[in-house]
């Protein structure tokens, strides 16, 4: 008790999510019976559509998450919004398209709490729910960011790191310290475990507002890894203590190329004008597109990834039924993006090709039979949200985006949503350019901006030159950023003309290798898609400006000496 006095006083310098806290407090102690389900959430990082055995995976072996498949419902033709983590992150919070939440890793913003108060954890806990939070968390809260500590606080148990959550996790963040394993995805598994605990919490690192897990209340869990990341599976060092998964598993493999791979010395013909994507500013962290060898052994540390993570789902389920609660817990499982590894020469995210923006969604619900194993209905990251709350039964906020998929599961064959949309505003001196994109089950367009950032390469030389860190030219955004960001969003919206666009039938062309905008049999249909596409971005939109605050390096600065930063 005194343990939890003593939290409960520290929450109460958050303001309205204390209130929040305290309401749940007092419907934890009512000891009510439990009609609602539990309900977990894993979210991979960098994981496209075809890396599991149930969606095509040839070599890496994933049977606990393709029996999720077979006994549930996956959607065969699910999209994220943005193909980058943080926005793609905040939109599964939020349920809404980054153009309408703001966020990103150029927008100089972080979630405001007035925003955050409307995210799905925070409104099942203020429901009732005991909720929980393992693994990563890329998502900037409060005037802070990072280290506003209204995540943590959000939940009633917290085990997770910020930023990028490294491969041998307990190297850089001290709250997994106390974990047996040394390796990312079991160290995870040790959190699941302690979180399902009804005793006692184990890890004293970990920020509890209750002691253990009430037996008598519904859960909710979100687990949020940081793998198959790209730079995840390349910390792989295959250090002694290392399962054999990380080290030997698929070594004895022919592993093939990805499709249309194209290694960067027999690139001919980009697959965007180079004035457009300029690729020699590319983050050298995907320079293991480059080569042949270099991709290969990336693929072989993926793939020992996806069976880790499979075996995490194991020991997921394993843990549902030592506690007796598999019976009523839905499982859903979906990534925040894809990852580019070679495909036409490209690497890296963030453009709004196939291998980035589709990825697999399934909903796994023991209370019921699914009426059909796979969907090809058109589905987005924003409708996590609203499934998990139509779930717990609670009604989803009017800011909200996304559709409540639960229906899919027993009689829903069809979407209101006519078209998907994805989008790309993380457009830097890193040379991708600004991009969105709308596809039915037939087509996809696609509309390009003018690229007039600063090149990474040249930025990195003058640097150099002046004696200067390039760290300090590539990372950290300043107050400019905000007033670049907010023209990146509008400019669209008020007339900002495309500079290049691409048509695809991807129904007959899935890979995207033959661009029809200057095809004469389909001027019509590259019609049709224009004028779709105004007020499918509109509606992205939405209305007013986002609830975000400053979190920039000037902000930051600031309110080191004057306070607090503005939210709007």
């Amino acid at each position: 008790m005194n343990r939890l006095i003593k939290t409960a006083n520290q929450l109460t310098r958050i303001g309205s999510i204390s209130l929040l806290i305290a309401a749940y407090y007092l419907m934890a102690n009512s000891a009510i019976a439990q009609p609602q389900p539990n309900i977990v959430l894993v979210l991979t990082d960098d994981q496209p559509y075809g890396y599991l055995g149930v969606t095509g995976n040839k070599i890496a072996k994933t049977p606990n998450i393709d029996n999720l498949a077979n006994q549930g419902l996956l959607f065969t033709n699910a999209h994220v919004t943005s193909a980058i983590c943080t926005p793609s992150r905040v939109s599964i919070l939020l349920s809404q398209y980054e153009r309408k939440h703001g966020v990103n890793f150029n927008s100089g913003t972080a979630v405001a709490e007035k925003a955050w108060l409307q995210s799905y954890p925070v409104l099942l806990r203020q429901s009732g729910y005991h909720t929980g939070w393992v693994g990563k968390n890329h998502v900037p809260v409060g005037e802070d960011g990072y280290a506003t500590g209204i995540m943590e606080k959000s939940f009633d148990y917290w085990y997770a790191s910020h930023g990028h959550m490294r491969f041998y996790s307990k190297d850089t963040h001290p709250i997994f310290k106390e974990a047996e394993n040394d390796t990312q995805l079991e160290i995870v598994s040790e959190g699941i475990a302690d979180f399902m605990d009804t005793n006692e919490y184990r890890f004293k690192r970990a920020q509890t507002f209750l002691d253990a897990r009430p037996k008598n209340q519904p859960f909710m869990l979100s687990i949020n890894l940081n793998l198959p990341h790209g730079a995840g599976a390349r910390e792989m060092a295959q250090r002694d203590k290392d399962d054999d998964i990380y080290k030997s598993l698929y070594r004895d493999k022919n592993i093939p190329l990805p499709k249309h791979y194209v290694a960067k010395k027999d690139i001919k013909q980009p697959k965007l004008p180079a004035d457009l994507l300029r690729a020699k500013d590319r983050q050298v962290g995907y320079n293991y597109v480059d080569t042949e060898e270099d991709v290969t052994e990336m693929l072989i540390r993926q793939n020992q990834a996806m069976t880790g993570i499979d075996r995490l789902v194991g020991r997921l389920q394993d843990e549902l039924k030592r506690h007796k609660v598999d019976d009523n817990t839905i499982i859903i499982l979906t990534s925040d993006h894809g990852l580019f590894m070679g495909e036409f020469g490209l690497g890296g995210k963030a453009l709004c090709y196939e291998k980035t923006t589709h990825v697999p969604l399934i909903i796994y619900d023991p209370r019921q039979t699914a009426k059909q194993q796979t969907s090809d209905a058109l589905v987005q990251s924003i409708d996590v949200a609203p499934t998990i709350l139509s779930y717990a039964g609670v009604t989803a906020p009017k800011s909200y985006q996304g559709e409540d998929l639960s229906g899919f599961y027993t009689h829903q064959t069809k979407t209101q949503r006519e078209y998907v949309f994805t989008e790309n505003l993380w457009s830097t001196h890193f040379g991708n350019p600004r991009c969105d994109a709308i596809q039915d089950n037939q087509w996809k367009y696609i509309r390009y901006y003018a690229n007039h950032n600063l090149s990474a390469n040249d930025k990195v030389k003058i640097a150099k030159q002046m004696g200067m860190k390039p760290s300090k030219v590539l990372y950290g955004y300043h107050d400019a950023a905000i007033t670049q960001y907010r023209q990146f969003v509008e400019g669209p919206l008020q007339g900002e003309s495309a500079v290049y666009e691409e048509l695809y039938h991807i129904a007959q062309d899935p890979d995207e290798l033959n661009n029809l905008v200057n095809s004469s049999q389909h001027q019509d249909k590259l019609a049709e898609m224009r004028n779709a596409w105004l007020p499918v971005i509109q509606q992205a939109r939405g209305s007013g400006f986002p609830h975000v605050v400053r979190y920039t390096v000037d902000s930051q600065l600031e309110k080191r000496s004057k306070g607090k930063a503005k939210t709007y």
